[in-house]
């Protein structure tokens, strides 16, 4: 995963955002044909294990462009491996495969992930799927890479292997091995009321491990990917929780952000915090930090947001999504919606979102062209927005709030396009202006599609992990507190 810089600089402190008078959030409108669901949960699945390689770990993304099997890349990431282990996982739950070839293919992972390098008890970024050998050329060009521990990627293979070691128990001592030296603490700056700059409490992006040298930014946007670390750390003990309130709604209203946002301060928990919030299109809702879908939307995956927190984070979400679609149809005028980082259809990688949603100035833009808002301006023109790049896993995502939306716009992306490829699931992007499918399909993405298809088909298959010990005891106490000011 690209990610984002999030300068501690640009704010200190955090907010518990009140809600004030809203009601709990509708649900999403008429549940959608199952056995639709269950189709595209089974061919994604055949993605899975396409990207999957002899030595058991998911590669990057797999090429569909030539003839025969798709082509699977030499790269892996710690987050690839970790869609691979509930992939499996939510494969077995829906009856795709047996408990025994469940078995056999989290066996298969776990032993290929005690075999790689680890440095703090945690893992390198960029690995060799077929080997387990750590990159140091990047493939196809030869650019170094520089070994780094990447907090929120560590984050989501701690996920994966958290799912298998609870749908596994003869995993579970093999996996509690491996868990036992991942210390979060490694990444995290302790709060310093006399100087919040250099101890904003907040979780560093990683370190390089061939000087040691941490990263010059923190992880200070809360409603973004990387809070998964944060709820890990604090479940089993090695975060404080009061680091939760150290996370930014928004930033301060004197710095440089997409919009002066509303709100005021709160103390919860005796941390004062900034209570912010944006307005789009009339609704008020919390920020990721560039304004994508999978930043606000792949968390709750696991931990069940909504649930612990209906009148805050179940609210924000659902007016995140209705922003999302708004922008694709009314704002952008795209015909679809769905923006969040993906393979640029022409081929690339970018981070798309919806710019009015994100606090960074020129944040996401929803097309190639980079089309953005700032602090105001007026919109641009709908006839602005050329080269929008809709991504079918952002339809995903937004299921549970959106349901028939979501299902109208990916029927859209296949019947208007072609963008479903047949025993294997969504091609990973579409540029709906001009008609170019990617010719790619990336883990992470099928790995939040499988994700959010088994929450849809099974509910709260994967989420079991996250709703007891640490999770149930220190995390959710935390989001039953959150008031946001939405």
């Amino acid at each position: 995963m690209d990610r984002r810089t999030f300068l501690t600089a640009a704010g200190t402190g955090a907010a518990a955002l009140s809600l004030g008078a809203v009601t709990a959030p509708a649900t999403a409108a008429a549940p959608a044909d199952p056995r639709l669901l269950k189709h595209w949960f089974d061919d994604t699945y055949r993605s899975i294990e396409a990207m999957t390689t002899d030595f058991g770990l998911v590669t990057d993304k797999i090429d569909l462009r030539g003839a025969g099997a798709p082509a699977q890349s030499p790269q892996t990431s710690p987050t690839n491996i970790g869609c691979g282990l509930w992939s499996t996982v939510a494969a077995a739950g829906l009856g795709v495969i047996g408990e025994g070839a469940m078995l056999r293919a989290l066996t298969r992972t776990v032993t290929a992930v005690e075999k790689l390098e680890r440095h703090h008890g945690f893992w390198l970024n960029w690995y060799d799927a077929h080997d387990g050998s750590v990159l140091t050329e990047w493939p196809g060009t030869g650019a170094p890479v520089r070994p780094f521990l990447s907090s929120v990627d560590n984050a989501w293979l701690v996920t994966g292997l958290r799912t298998a070691a609870d749908a596994a128990p003869t995993l579970r001592a093999r996996i509690d091995r491996i868990l036992a030296t991942a210390d979060w603490s490694y990444f995290y700056t302790p709060y310093d009321p006399a100087d919040p700059v250099a101890g904003p409490g907040q979780l560093r992006g990683g370190v390089w491990t061939d000087t040691e040298e941490p990263t010059p930014h923190h992880y200070g946007a809360l409603n973004t990917e990387p809070r998964m670390a944060s709820y890990l750390g604090i479940a089993d003990g090695s975060l404080p929780g009061d680091h939760y309130w150290h996370l930014l709604r928004t930033m301060l209203p004197e710095h440089e952000q997409e919009q002066k946002p509303g709100g005021g301060y709160v103390t919860v928990d005796g941390v004062r915090v900034w209570n912010g919030h944006y307005t789009h299109r009339g609704r008020k809702v919390v920020p990721t930090w560039g304004g994508s879908m999978f930043e606000a939307l792949m968390v709750p995956l696991f931990v069940p947001e909504p649930e612990w927190s209906p009148r805050a984070w179940g609210v924000t979400h659902q007016r995140y999504v209705r922003g999302q679609i708004d922008h694709g149809l009314r704002e952008a005028q795209y015909g679809y919606w769905g923006f969040s980082p993906a393979n640029v259809p022409e081929d690339g990688y970018q981070e798309y979102g919806v710019d009015a949603l994100g606090m960074a100035v020129d944040g996401y833009a929803s097309n190639t062209d980079r089309t953005h808002t700032t602090d105001g301006e007026p919109l641009p023109p709908p006839s602005a927005f050329t080269n929008g790049v809709v991504t079918p896993h952002a339809s995903f995502l937004a299921l549970p709030y959106a349901r028939r939306d979501a299902v109208a716009n990916l029927r859209a992306l296949d019947r208007d396009f072609g963008a479903y490829e047949e025993g294997l699931g969504f091609r990973d992007s579409v540029n709906v202006s001009t008609g170019r499918v990617s010719d790619f399909m990336l883990a992470l993405d099928q790995g939040m599609i499988v994700a959010a298809l088994a929450q849809e088909l099974r509910p709260g298959l994967l989420q079991r992990p996250f709703r007891t010990g640490g999770f149930r005891s220190r995390v959710r106490p935390l989001l039953e507190r959150e008031r946001f000011s939405v």
